[in-house]
């Protein structure tokens, strides 16, 4: 087609042919009557185009690939409307006449991109090249306008006005301090304020809007947008619009991009700042868009619950200081126009029990404003005894569910996971490595690292928080310093997701006592748990724990968490057959006995077990065998007793376990032999165990063993000559074992090696040569010193050799929060 030569001719012959046909059938195809009409209103909007190009010649070269479309279209949707009109009503059975519906629908949607192409280019020449063009652009976003406006689209006209910030606010003032410092710099920047909902994120972003300052630099163009659940193409149909002109209703995304990119270049070395306020996870594009156009002092604020961490470190808006909170409440506690009588024991224990979270403030507060001292008693009262806000609080339960309703179709385990975490009490943190024992089991995650990859998913979206000992991520997988916290106000959320069916129906049983109140099901019996595979009881230091009998035949997952210095297992323990996972936790001051342990004996599927802060009693004693387990963790419990009696056979107990590990166990002065009658252990990580002085002479029996992890027991003085017989040893973690003197003579036997730990080893003065035959080696973690070791003539030899320096910061402040 020589559409270089005929120009907008071409267009507007076919679209002649085209139109023509349509109103010749309309009248008489009754049976596609709407799909025509419908048709002929997208043709009615192409008349100004046709005009436009007919009187600018130049637009024909600059968006030929937009012309031959449409020609194309116009060609093919004649020959449609052709077919339509010899089509007989009698004559159409069931398959036919559906086909020429959707193939009339189908002509008017490509019809109606195209023709939002075509403008986008006209709209962008005509500026640039043609005079006394603003009525006739009118025109055609008018016509196209009222196109999408009669099909019920929203359209909005104007400037991207600046949200008033409420008049009153508390602890942001700091916080408007640092970001307006941040945004007043000369260069490009994308800054991101994350947090839960309702904590103040887009108060903080119009505070900083209505800034002194920062309207001195940035004047007209500031905008502001709420993005929340917009596509893409509305969002940049609200950005492009900085005077009264309209545009259109774009369909294509990269469209809209080419549009927004196009807005921004107009702006040239104008300041410019852009606030995308509560930006979803699936808006991340438009953010990769918006950085990649990015140029100098051009500034975007984000405002979002998720951190978005590509873009940089996000600035986290937490809960609010006592004092702020106090703040706070009274405030909407108060009515405007008089101060209101509040007790103060009644307002601090409200705001203690909201822990500074400031939507939970405003909302209790303004329930009670005006109330007798008495409706705050109760209130106070019930959320004392366990009752949750979210019960109450409809406004505050959707602001904060919208975050896991965000999960639902990208994320369902995302969402599960969250739920999870409610099986550990409010206030304590959460082991990392109980988690991936949980997680393993319910969701087939094998691998360690796709749970800890869960727990920052959690974290990018401000439902949890990880946090580590020394604050920084590990390097080898090791997991056992990482903990999850959460606001309780979050906790309260997972256990209202958990509450949505009936005792019996719930997948999720969580249950908090205090003191010897059982739940008046429990104890009556009624709506009997029958579907329930994961159940978890949080008991207080004044529990008996004598409890009624309970039967939960799909029951896989068993949390356990108590205060008191004796603790005797469940009885109902010894029929829960189905049984995969126990955790049972500790959080007293002391140790605490466990007794009944003998019952375990009788589950046939258990697969893992994980005791902290538990006294652990004499396998022996117990005469168990636990045939399924495949892993054991003991956290801060003494095992002496347990490991003193030499003649227990450890084998026999636990004939296929795989995995073992001892953290912080301080009794612990040495392994019995028989633990190297362990064949299938694959994992055995013995840290903190600062007691321990030397390991079995008869390690090297246990040749499956993958890894070796005695990291930090500082009183291990070497390790056997037959390690050199764990030839599938992948990864030996000597770290911060400073008593360590030297390394076996033979090491280079342990073929299989391919990562070696041993930073702050600092008594460690020489390798053995036959290190240099340990030809898998790739990786070794180490500090300054013993970096030194590793020069010639290992580094000659052992070329593929990755070594990474490391600086430990001790620092136990962690402790605190177990």
């Amino acid at each position: 087609m020589a559409l270089v030569l005929v120009g907008g001719a071409a267009l507007g012959a076919v679209f002649g042919t085209l139109l023509d046909g349509v109103i010749a059938v309309t009248s008489r195809a009754i049976m596609f009557k709407s799909h025509l009409r419908d048709l002929k209103f997208t043709l009615d909007s192409f008349q100004q185009v046709d005009e436009d190009v007919r009187q600018h010649p130049n637009i024909v070269f600059r968006t030929m690939q937009g012309l031959e479309r449409f020609i194309i279209q116009m060609e093919k949707g004649a020959q449609l409307v052709d077919k339509c009109s010899k089509v007989r009503p009698w004559k159409l059975n069931a398959f036919k006449k559906p086909m020429y519906t959707s193939k009339l629908v189908a002509l008017n949607a490509s019809l109606k991109t195209l023709l939002s192409v075509l403008t986008v280019h006209i709209i962008s020449d005509l500026r640039a090249r043609v005079i006394n063009v603003e009525t006739t652009l009118n025109q055609i976003d008018a016509n196209i306008v009222a196109q999408y406006q009669n099909q019920n689209q929203n359209q909005i006209r104007g400037w991207c006005a600046i949200p008033e910030p409420p008049p009153f606010t508390v602890g942001l003032d700091v916080k408007v301090t640092e970001l307006k410092m941040e945004l007043l710099k000369d260069e490009a920047s994308m800054l991101v304020v994350t947090g839960l909902g309702g904590c103040g994120k887009t108060t903080l972003a119009q505070k900083i809007c209505k800034d002194q300052k920062v309207k001195e630099k940035f004047k007209g163009n500031i905008f502001f947008v709420t993005v929340s659940k917009k596509s893409n193409c509305l969002v940049v149909q609200e950005l492009c619009r900085k005077t009264e002109s309209l545009v259109p209703a774009f369909q294509e995304e990269a469209i809209a991009f080419n549009w927004l990119q196009e807005f921004l270049n107009t702006t040239g070395q104008d300041p410019l700042l852009l606030v995308l306020d509560d930006v979803y996870p699936d808006s991340d594009s438009l953010l990769d868009k918006l950085d990649e156009f990015k140029r100098p002092n051009h500034n975007i604020l984000v405002t979002s619950r998720v951190k978005f961490p590509r873009f940089g470190p996000a600035y986290l808006l937490g809960t609010l200081e006592q004092g702020d909170a106090m703040t706070l409440f009274r405030h909407s506690a108060s009515r405007t126009d008089r101060s209101s009588y509040i007790p103060d024991n009644l307002a601090e224990q409200i705001v203690q029990l909201c822990k500074g979270f400031p939507l939970a403030i405003t909302t209790i507060g303004r329930s009670v404003c005006e109330q007798p001292t008495e409706i705050w008693e109760k209130r106070v009262a019930k959320l004392s005894k366990g009752s949750s806000i979210l019960d109450s609080e409809d406004y505050l339960l959707a602001c904060l569910k919208s975050s896991l309703d965000a999960l639902d179709e990208r994320m369902p385990i995302i969402k599960e996971c969250f739920i999870d975490l409610a099986s550990f009490p409010e206030d304590r943190s959460i082991p990392a490595v109980a988690l991936i024992d949980m997680w393993a089991e319910l969701y087939g995650l094998d691998e360690d690292f796709w749970s800890i990859a869960n727990i920052h998913e959690l974290t990018n979206r401000n439902l949890a928080n990880l946090v580590t000992r020394n604050g920084k991520m590990e390097l080898d997988s090791y997991y056992n310093e990482h903990f999850v916290t959460q606001h309780d106000m979050l906790r309260n959320l997972a256990i209202q997701q958990t509450g949505q069916d009936r005792i019996g129906q719930r997948k999720r049983l969580i249950i908090d006592i205090c003191g010897d109140n059982l739940p008046n099901w429990w104890t009556e019996q009624k709506n009997k748990p029958k579907k329930t595979r994961l159940l978890s009881i949080s008991t207080d230091g004044s529990s008996s724990a004598k409890w009624h009998n309970m039967h939960l035949p799909k029951a896989e997952f068993l949390v356990l968490n108590f205060q008191t210095e004796n603790y005797v297992l469940p009885k109902f323990v010894k029929k829960m057959s189905k049984l995969k996972v126990l955790i049972v936790t500790n959080y007293g001051v002391l140790q605490a006995d466990l007794s009944n342990f003998k019952l375990l004996g009788s589950l046939p599927n258990l697969k893992r077990i994980r005791l902290e802060r538990i006294s652990i009693p004499s396998i022996s004693e117990n005469s168990m065998q636990l045939k399924s387990l495949q892993k054991i963790s003991l956290f801060m419990c003494s095992i002496g007793q347990a490991f003193s009696n030499s003649s227990i056979q450890i084998l026999e107990a636990f004939p296929n376990l795989v995995e073992l590990n001892i953290d912080y166990c301080n009794d612990l002065v040495e392994l019995p032999a028989k633990l190297c009658d362990l064949i299938h252990l694959k994992k055995l990580s013995i840290t903190n165990c600062h007691k321990l002085s030397a390991l079995p002479k008869e390690i090297g029996k246990l040749d499956n063993l993958e890894v070796l992890r005695l990291r930090s027991c500082v009183n291990l003085e070497g390790l056997p000559g037959s390690i050199k017989n764990l030839t599938r040893l992948d990864f030996l973690d000597i770290s911060n074992c400073f008593s360590m003197k030297e390394l076996p003579e033979d090491i280079g036997e342990m073929s299989g090696l391919r990562k070696i730990n041993m930073g702050q080893c600092s008594r460690l003065k020489e390798l053995p040569l036959s290190v240099l035959h340990l030809g898998k080696l790739r990786e070794v973690i180490c500090d300054d010193e013993t970096k030194i070791l590793w020069g010639e003539p290992f580094k000659q030899s052992l070329t593929n050799l990755h070594i990474t320096v490391v600086k430990e910061d001790f620092n136990l402040n962690w402790l605190h929060n177990l």
